[in-house]
């Protein structure tokens, strides 16, 4: 590597670590701003489990979510002084082409998203549901959990489904429980009851006033009963879906899980996929923003580092803006979530294309 990509790397990543520096003391102080009154509410919460159970967890999502506009404002900080002191035209007037200045800028975004690829992936999922449960047992008086939901139908596997009228989820108990199994199209084997409790422990059903009905050839064999043990594929948890637990699962178990809902027959799994999905769109935007910044940046303005800036921070907000409204749009039922996630990284793409061919000439 020679000294001026030495150089620029150097440069490119500790403004980065700088900017950051700056950017999560501002997102800290906010936060301490709105959740200190709840914190002195609680007797029992000491400082060191709000630092390590919220402001960690916090400092990781945050600074992870917010790497690459961080990333973005640094590279139009330092490529703009570069520009200003006018060290960029002695360097093309080296013999360097547009391409191979741009060499050390596409190293520093490959380390730094690879490092984002494996936070986003198995890092933060971890802290993010350690701040969620923080969130739940401190910060909020009406739990994000539902305890009851009602008129659940789950497929188990392509021929076996259950159903209930309604599920405790505090309890573990359901009420009117379904177990149908099927050959092909056609019924071979029901089994009823009034209610259906999990016990955690050993993980097996209780049914309570069951029947039992095998669909036979020549005729149906039907029995009856007031208690019976049985095991099934799933757990209370599967009946439940909701946004941040996704969150709180890797890469690996989130996957699995959703493939598993679909085959279940679970309608829409779209929070799941939009939260899959952005991790690894989000990282791979710095090359995005990178090759827009540099581009942005490497011109001398009249108005020096100030423009530039200004440019800059216009088009971070605007791509704050449409990966939001995307990732809302994503969720819903009526729109792919894949095509939806990486819209904003299609669009500013292009844009990051239009205005790389401009500084180049």
């Amino acid at each position: 590597m020679k000294i001026l990509d030495k150089y620029i790397l150097k440069k490119y990543i500790t403004t980065f670590i700088l900017t950051l520096s700056i950017l999560l003391p501002i997102g800290i102080a906010i936060d301490i701003s709105e959740k200190v009154h709840k914190f002195l509410e609680q007797p029992d919460l000491g400082v060191s489990e709000i630092i390590s159970d919220h402001y960690i967890p916090f400092i990781i999502n945050y600074g992870n979510t917010y790497m690459p506009l961080g990333l973005f404002i640094a590279t139009i900080l330092f490529t703009s002084k570069l520009a200003s002191n006018t060290e960029i035209i002695p360097i093309h007037s080296a013999g360097i082409s547009y391409n191979k200045f741009l060499k050390p800028y596409l190293i520093g975004a490959i380390i730094l998203t690879a490092i984002s690829l494996w936070a986003n992936h198995f890092i933060v999922p971890g802290s993010s549901q350690k701040g969620e449960e923080f969130f739940q047992k401190y910060l909020t008086k009406s739990p994000v959990v539902k305890s009851h939901v009602r008129n659940i139908s789950l497929q188990l596997s392509e021929s076996d489904n259950v159903y209930f009228r309604s599920f405790n989820l505090n309890t573990n108990t359901g009420f009117d429980f379904s177990y149908e199994s099927y050959d092909g199209l056609q019924l071979k084997y029901k089994l009823i009851g009034k209610s259906i409790k999990w016990n955690k422990k050993d993980s097996i059903y209780t049914i309570t006033s069951y029947t039992k009905r095998n669909i036979l050839a020549q005729k149906d064999a039907i029995s009856s009963g007031r208690k019976m043990d049985t095991i099934f594929n799933f757990q209370p948890k599967d009946l439940l879906y909701i946004d941040y637990l996704a969150k709180g699962m890797p890469s690996p178990e989130l996957y699995k899980h959703i493939k598993k809902s679909e085959k279940r027959g679970v309608k829409n799994l779209n929070k799941y996929k939009v939260e899959l999905y952005r991790r690894t769109s989000l990282p791979l935007s710095s090359f995005v923003l990178t090759f827009i910044a540099v581009a942005l940046a490497s011109k001398k303005r009249r108005g020096g580092i100030g423009i530039s800036l200004a440019i800059g921070i216009g088009l971070m907000f605007m791509y704050v803006f449409f990966m939001k409204v995307a990732e809302v749009l994503g969720s819903g039922a009526a729109y792919n979530p894949l095509f939806m996630v990486w819209l904003p990284n299609v669009l500013f793409g292009i844009l990051a294309l239009f205005l790389y061919v401009k500084a180049k000439q």
